[in-house]
């Protein structure tokens, strides 16, 4: 089987890529040590190239702190954009496929309709205009490549909401959470298994796609059923974006319309709520 070859591999959606990949015993697959493969040191990454010959190239690192980037626009911008520009850049000299990670965040999120792969991208933070940046630079460097808009990830790894609400659910007796922000769960084991999906199809069908679960929710009812699944007793009371200031703004919808990847590449796309069910699983028997 061709090589592949995965930066970010010690965050979220990389290591759901290295479950993802043992349970189909694809072993052609690389997952570097970021002292070994930093998106920003352009030497390192030309030697992982030369050394593995990869046919496709994964992006899984980003800068996704969406509320320090507002002060952190330097170090946001170097990640998402630069970054993303260093690996298309080489992606076009060894003629490997990039598939790389982005954001309904690239969206103003201002209008309920199921958002189109070809929408106009008008972001509304920072975290968002260097996602939007890093696709633009992608788009300029490499012919091969694709480019995949996801949104509330969330797995068993790493910091993420649904071992957030956990945490918080058990250490208080109430918490309030925004209702008025309407998005769509994507559980990253599932978006995992898309992303091997589309290499493993052979399709050569480049561009920009969007990937999340199926449905729509507000933050306070993926926190309810993340209690109700967890068994945790809570009370939990819904709040407007306004009495909950954050420092960067953030789409009041950002629904994904998902037709072009399930036409595409013959998917299907799990209920938001069967995989939270399923990822709750997996943490009860991680922490048992």
């Amino acid at each position: 089987m061709d090589k592949i070859l995965v930066f970010g591999a010690s965050g979220q959606l990389g290591s759901c890529l290295k479950k993802a990949a043992t349970a189909r015993n694809i072993s052609e697959i690389i997952f570097p040590e970021e002292g070994l493969a930093n998106i920003l040191d352009a030497g390192s990454l030309k030697k992982q190239f030369e050394d593995v010959q990869p046919a496709f190239v994964i992006n899984c690192a980003a800068y996704t702190a969406v509320d320090k980037a507002e002060d952190e626009v330097g170090i946001a911008r170097m990640v998402n954009k630069d970054g993303a520009a260093n690996l298309a850049s080489l992606c076009q000299l060894y003629n490997s496929v990039l598939i790389h990670v982005s954001t309904d965040f690239v969206f103003k999120g201002d209008t309920p309709k199921l958002l189109k792969e070809e929408d106009v991208a008008d972001p509304v933070s920072i975290y968002g205009q260097t996602k939007l940046e890093g696709e633009m630079a992608i788009a300029q460097l490499t012919e091969k490549y694709f480019i995949i808009r996801t949104s509330w990830l969330y797995s068993e790894y790493g910091n993420n909401f649904v071992k957030t609400m956990q945490r918080l659910g058990r250490e208080r007796g109430e918490l309030k959470v925004i209702a008025d922000q309407i998005g769509t769960p994507t559980y990253a084991i599932d978006l995992a298994g898309v992303i091997l999906d589309i290499i493993l199809s052979g399709r050569d069908a480049y561009g920009i796609y969007h990937y999340s679960n199926e449905g729509a929710i507000s933050w306070y009812d993926f926190a309810k059923a993340i209690f109700e699944i967890s068994e945790i007793e809570t009370d939990i009371y819904p709040i407007t974006t306004s009495e909950y200031v954050t420092k960067a703004q953030r789409p009041a919808f950002s629904v994904m319309n998902k037709s072009k990847i399930k036409r595409t590449f013959n998917i299907k796309i799990p209920y938001w709520k069967d995989s939270l069910i399923t990822c709750i699983h997996q943490l009860k028997t991680f922490n048992s």
